[in-house]
């Protein structure tokens, strides 16, 4: 074959090669494990040589006859070798320059496989994150819609009562920072969803300042007996909507109407923390008294000992003063219940990360209790 013939076929081969690899449809092997021992295959192969074993057909016939052609064909192979030689020669270069271009070709796949890969795998990364930020803003939405609702109701009940008159002079919006700082009603539902088994032979339950009724409907859903009362007109009007038995009054006042032991069991959630001492202490006295033998007593409050919380504390300019676990405890013991338990609450779902060293552990695990202590904590007193 003349030499120009071999290198149009040559490149012919190449380019149809280069062809198949780019539109991806090529007899190149997917499988690193099959194309290696292909590859392998090719490297036993790729020598080309005239000097090839003479080889019989199988049987006794077939190795006599095989015998016997052996002297002419090797006489026959040292004259033709001038001419086959070169052939092969030929050959052997044609074979060494596909094996290497498929050896190549299979590093460029395999490089823009990795590549492919780490590019999916950094938009999936991206996809994540926009997504979870995606989902952060719906529920910011949502809070802030359904914030709104309650506030448009307010509004609309507003318009519906008398004017008050000038000299009453600005009324605290506390609606509108019930919403905004504690949440929508479904999150502090599910917060103060555990208390309902405490109640569940508490019948009848005073819910002291009850805000937008969450406990109440809890305790509704669980056929509990209970009422609460709350000091805010909103907040009276917008849980009277709800269909719930509350009404406006203070909490050491209503207290003090009730007769001894009336009461199974008073919750006060985000409560005490609005009060004077004298007035938590005055608080807890009356409990003692109104509740029968057995009688439950929840107060839930923010846990000052969390740097977390007294955000929360110092945001509410109704707040008095914060209470510390063991000091609501004590006044609760003085009041005149038998057994106090404390009991905290919501604790941060972002930590320090431990590390593997045992003594520096013991040392992130102490700032973790320090920096990220539950946010809140109640008090359950027995009677």
């Amino acid at each position: 074959m003349p030499e120009a013939a071999q290198n149009a076929e040559l490149e012919a081969i190449l380019a149809r090669l280069r062809d198949e690899v780019e539109r991806g449809d090529g007899d190149l092997p997917a499988d690193a494990d099959h194309f290696a021992l292909t590859r392998r295959e090719a490297d036993a192969l790729w020598a080309v040589s005239a000097e090839r074993p003479f080889l019989s057909r199988p049987g006794a016939w077939g190795r006599a006859r095989g015998m016997l052609l052996t002297p002419p064909k090797a006489a026959l192979r040292k004259l033709m070798r001038w001419y086959v030689e070169p052939l092969a020669a030929d050959q052997r270069r044609f074979n060494t320059a596909v094996l290497r271009l498929a050896d190549a070709l299979a590093a460029r796949v395999e490089s823009a496989r990795t590549a492919t890969g780490a590019h999916v795998d950094s938009l999936a990364d991206g996809l994540g994150s926009r997504l979870d930020s995606i989902s952060t803003d719906m529920g910011s939405t949502t809070r802030h819609a359904a914030e709104l609702d309650e506030r448009l109701t307010r509004l609309e009940r507003r318009g519906r009562l008398p004017a008050a008159p000038p000299s009453a002079g600005p009324v605290p919006d506390y609606f509108a920072y019930e919403s905004r700082m504690r949440g929508s009603t479904e999150t502090v539902r599910e917060r103060q969803r555990p208390y309902v088994a405490d109640f569940r032979d508490a019948a009848p339950v005073l819910d002291l300042g009850c805000g937008r009724g969450e406990f109440l409907l809890l305790l509704r859903e669980a056929g509990i007996e209970a009422r609460g009362i709350d000091l805010d007109a909103d907040m009276v009007d917008y849980t009277r909507g709800e269909g719930l038995d509350v009404e406006q009054a203070s909490a050491l006042e209503h207290l003090e109407s009730l007769e001894d032991g009336a009461l199974g069991g008073i919750f006060a959630a985000q409560l005490v923390e609005h009060l004077p001492g004298p007035a938590v202490a005055r608080l807890l006295e009356l409990a003692a008294a109104k509740l029968r033998s057995g009688g439950l007593l929840v107060a839930e409050t923010i846990n000052p000992l969390s740097p977390l919380a007294l955000r929360n504390y110092f945001a509410d300019l109704t707040h008095a003063q914060p209470l510390v676990p063991e000091t609501l405890e004590l006044l609760a013991r003085q009041a005149g219940f038998a057994s106090v338990e404390i009991r905290f609450l919501n604790e941060p779902e972002e930590k320090l990360v431990e590390p593997a060293d045992e003594i520096i552990a013991a040392n992130v695990r102490r700032l973790n209790e320090l920096l990220f202590a539950p946010l809140d904590y109640a008090i359950l007193a027995r009677t």
